[in-house]
């Protein structure tokens, strides 16, 4: 699929976001292993977490779509009640999914088979096999991918718990290790030097401590999570893309309801303030674990800046669409310490300088990120999203800034976490 985007004058009104994806995830796992009834609002009609659901049903999970209310009701089977699947486990595009699917597996006593598209079976999944067979299960791996096949509990006995200190920032890799704590016997303990998204322990309301610098987060083997309704806030890395076409338009003033502000997530936003964004945060609460607010962004004179070190796990998501921003900023923006941009659904950095370089702009990439000079003026022309939802968009917004019209090919890639979003790019700039 092929969208043309235009030069923009103005963004203005409100831009209704998705609910936020990797609370969404968690949502539907956590009420899976619940014992009883859970009702998550907001369940978002996006790929990825549509591939979890999927992939539940296929283990004998019943979830129904609630129209009075437009809630997801799922029927928990306990720790204990999974189902055999008779097929393999279709993820789809969603690391998430077969990451965290994974370390549940691991404790179930039957043989399970993890798969994707080819963008999602070409991404390591040695980071997660590692610490699973530490606990005792069995995982197999193609050529260091998917599809991988994981033997639980069925031959080894329950999963032993472990230690472990993650060798890389990755919310995926805690999450799967602290998952597959809950089927093992005592208390299984991800160490984390750098934090990443903190979602999973705020939801199963699991200890944490600090200890020399980092984090120490503790999950018990036996204790399911409990039920409960849940209120998935918006998708903060949705909104970045709106908060940067806002920043770098015209004239406007662009509005942002109920948007997510986990502090684990939104290093993004303080990124943004200091290249001299004029974004105001407004009815800021907390709803269940999560903090949300109301978000307004108005034009603004942006800076370059250097982005890197810890900060970076907090905003690996926001990079391409950082990359258009320093295009339509004063002097350099670099970006240090991104590898993990390689091995996203496409390598996010070689395809975002591409996309830039058709536009006019000067990109240096580098091994472990890239720096762009601004303010360039930007020309209409041909680019590709490589078939990565992130990088259809950030084009899409450096398309709102370059002179002329952009076609973008492979738009249908934002469908995988943003359904909704050139309706609603549309409607804001008046297209």
């Amino acid at each position: 699929m092929k969208k043309t985007v235009s030069q923009a004058t103005s963004l203005s009104g409100t831009v209704d976001l998705p609910a936020d994806k990797s609370i969404s995830h968690r949502a539907a796992l956590l009420s899976a292993l619940g014992e009883g009834s859970s009702r998550i609002a907001g369940f978002p009609e996006a790929a990825d977490p549509q591939s979890t659901l999927s992939c539940l049903r296929q283990l004998g999970v019943d979830t129904e779509w609630r129209e009075a209310d437009g809630s997801l009701r799922i029927e928990g089977r306990g720790l204990d009640g999974l189902e055999a699947p008779d097929a393999p486990l279709d993820c789809g595009n969603s690391g998430t999914t077969m990451r965290l699917l994974a370390g549940i597996l691991a404790g179930q006593p039957f043989e399970s088979t993890l798969t994707g598209d080819a963008s999602l079976r070409a991404r390591p999944m040695e980071r997660i096999a590692a610490p699973l067979r530490q606990m005792g299960a069995e995982v197999a791996l193609t050529d260091g991918g998917a599809p991988l096949r994981i033997s639980g509990t069925d031959r080894a006995g329950p999963l032993r718990p472990i230690e472990y200190e993650l060798p890389v920032a990755s919310a995926q890799v805690k999450s799967c290790v602290l998952l597959a704590g809950l089927f093992a016997e005592g208390e299984t303990t991800v160490i984390e030097p750098v934090r990443a998204r903190d979602h999973t322990e705020r939801m199963l309301g699991l200890s944490v401590t600090t200890q020399d610098g980092a984090r120490h987060i503790t999950a018990r083997g036996g204790v399911p999570p409990r039920t409960r309704p849940w209120s998935v806030p918006k998708d903060f890395s949705a909104a970045a893309f709106f908060l940067v076409a806002a920043s770098i338009a015209p004239e406007g003033d662009l509005h942002l309801p109920g948007t997510g502000m986990n502090p684990s997530r939104n290093a993004f936003l303080d990124v943004l303030r200091a290249m001299g964004a004029d974004i105001d945060a407004q009815h800021e609460r907390t709803k269940g674990s999560e903090p949300r607010a109301d978000l307004t962004v108005r034009p603004a004179r942006l800076q370059g800046v250097q982005v890197g070190g810890p900060r970076i796990p907090n905003l690996i998501d926001e990079i391409p669409v950082l990359a258009v921003a320093g295009t339509c900023a004063e002097g350099r923006t670099e970006v240090r310490d991104a590898a993990e941009l390689r091995v996203k659904e496409t390598d996010r950095i070689a395809a975002m300088a591409k996309g830039l370089r058709a536009l006019g702009a000067t990109v240096a990439p580098f091994e472990d990120g890239l720096a762009v000079d601004g303010p360039q003026p930007l020309t209409g022309a041909d680019v590709n999203s490589q078939g990565d939802h992130r990088v259809a968009m950030a084009l899409a917004v450096a398309a709102l800034a370059a002179e002329g019209r952009t076609t973008i090919t492979g738009a249908e890639a934002a469908q995988v976490s943003f359904p909704g979003f050139w309706d609603e790019l549309e409607r804001v700039t008046g297209g």
